[in-house]
C-alpha cells in the first residue's frame, strides 16, 4: 500500500502553526539570544565585540521570512517543483554553520585548557587567558543562536511541505592561581557540564526503529506524542537511518525538544551490524519500544522486545492505528 503524502500547507497552514507555537518559541529564542557576557570575539586576533545579539523577536521573524518567502516566491510558477529543494538546502546551510561554530568553539575551549596549565600567574599569561575566554563565550553564543534559528527554519519547511527537514551523513596544576584563571577553570566546569548533559542524558528510554520508504510523517508523529504524553522525561533512542522512519522521528525530537540518541551500525560487523545495533539499543534497559514496519531488522527488534516483555506499539504501513503488545 502506498503511503499518504502531505501536500504542502499554505498561508493559513503557516498561520495556524504559529499561532500555535509563539509561547514557545519566543521562551527558545529569548534563551538563545541571552547574552552571557558584555563582550565577545568570534575569531583569533578579533577585536572584542560589544554589540547586542539580535532581537529574538526579529530573529524569528526573519526566519519565518526567509522560508516561507521562498515557497511563495515559487509558488504556481514552473520552479515550484524545485522549492523544496532549494528550502532544504536553506536550512542545510544553517545546520552547516552551526556544526562549524561547535568545532570552533571545542577548540577555544581546548585552548582556554592550554593557558590554564601553562598560567605563570603573569599579566601577560592572564590577558591571553581572558582573550581565550572571550573567544570561547562568543562562540558559544554564536551556536546556540545559529542552531536555534536552524531547528525553526526547519520546522518552516516542514509547515510548507508536509515533510520533516532532516541532515544528510553526515563532543589546574599551577600554584600560582590568579582571578583569571580561577574564573577560566569554573568556564570550563560548567562547559563540561554543558556536554556532559548533552551527551549523556538522564531519562527513561524509549526505543524506535522503523522502515526507510516511510513518507507520512502524522502516524509517527502520533504515536511518539502519545508515548510523551505518556513519558513526559523520555529519551528517544533510534536506529539513527538518515530517511524514512528513523529521519521522521528526528524531526519530532528536534520540535518536541526530546533528546535524541542515535545508535548507528557497526560497519565492522558485515551483516551483522544492524542485529547488533538492536541488541545495544535493548541493552539501554528501555521502558517502551516504539517498532514501524519495515525490514527483517525491525521484525528482529520486535522479536527482541516480546523477549524482553518491553511494553511495545507497532505501526504498521497498511495500519491507521499502531498495535500494542
Amino acid at each position: 500500500m502506498t503511503n499518504s503524502i502531505r501536500k504542502p500547507m499554505h498561508f493559513g497552514d503557516v498561520a495556524a502553526f504559529l499561532a500555535e507555537e509563539t509561547g514557545e518559541l519566543s521562551e527558545r529564542f529569548a534563551a538563545a539570544f541571552h547574552e552571557t557576557t558584555d563582550e565577545v570575539r568570534l575569531a583569533v586576533g578579533d577585536d572584542a565585540i560589544t554589540a547586542d545579539m539580535p532581537d529574538a523577536t526579529q530573529a524569528q521573524l526573519g526566519i519565518e521570512m526567509m522560508v516561507t518567502t521562498l515557497f511563495d516566491l515559487m509558488r504556481d510558477t514552473r520552479l515550484e517543483a524545485i522549492s523544496e529543494r532549494l528550502a532544504w538546502g536553506l536550512v542545510h546551510s544553517f545546520h552547516k554553520v552551526t556544526e562549524q561554530l561547535d568545532g570552533e568553539a571545542d577548540r577555544a575551549a581546548r585552548k582556554v585548557g592550554e593557558l590554564v596549565r601553562e598560567n605563570d600567574g603573569s599579566e601577560i599569561a592572564a590577558t591571553k587567558l581572558e582573550e581565550a575566554q572571550m573567544l570561547c563565550h562568543g562562540l558559544d553564543e554564536a551556536r546556540e543562536a545559529v542552531a536555534c534559528m536552524r531547528d525553526h527554519a526547519a520546522d518552516m519547511f516542514r509547515v510548507e511541505t508536509g515533510r520533516p527537514w532532516s541532515s544528510p551523513r553526515a563532543t589546574l596544576a599551577s600554584g600560582k592561581r590568579t582571578a583569571s584563571v580561577i574564573a577560566a577553570a569554573d568556564f570550563l566546569a560548567a562547559r563540561r557540564q554543558r556536554r556532559i548533559d548533552a551527551h549523556a542524558p538522564q531519562g527513561p528510554i524509549v526505543i524506535f526503529s522503523g522502515g526507510q520508504i516511510w513518507e507520512d510523517h502524522a502516524q509517527i508523529w502520533n504515536l511518539l506524542d502519545a508515548a510523551k504524553a505518556r513519558i513526559p522525561s523520555m529519551i528517544l533512542a533510534t536506529t539513527a537511518q538518515n530517511k524514512g522512519c528513523d529521519a521522521i522521528a528526528a524531526a519530532w525530537a528536534a520540535r518536541s525538544g526530546v533528546k535524541l540518541i542515535a545508535f548507528t551500525p557497526d560497519g565492522r560487523l558485515g551483516k551483522r551490524a544492524g542485529f547488533a545495533r538492536n541488541e545495544a539499543m535493548m541493552r539501554l534497559n528501555p521502558v517502551e519500544a516504539l517498532v514501524c514496519e519495515g525490514s527483517g531488522l525491525q521484525s528482529h527488534l520486535a522479536r527482541l522486545v516480546r523477549a524482553a516483555s518491553v511494553p511495545a506499539r507497532f505501526l504498521t504501513l497498511a495500519g491507521q492505528r499502531g498495535r500494542t503488545a
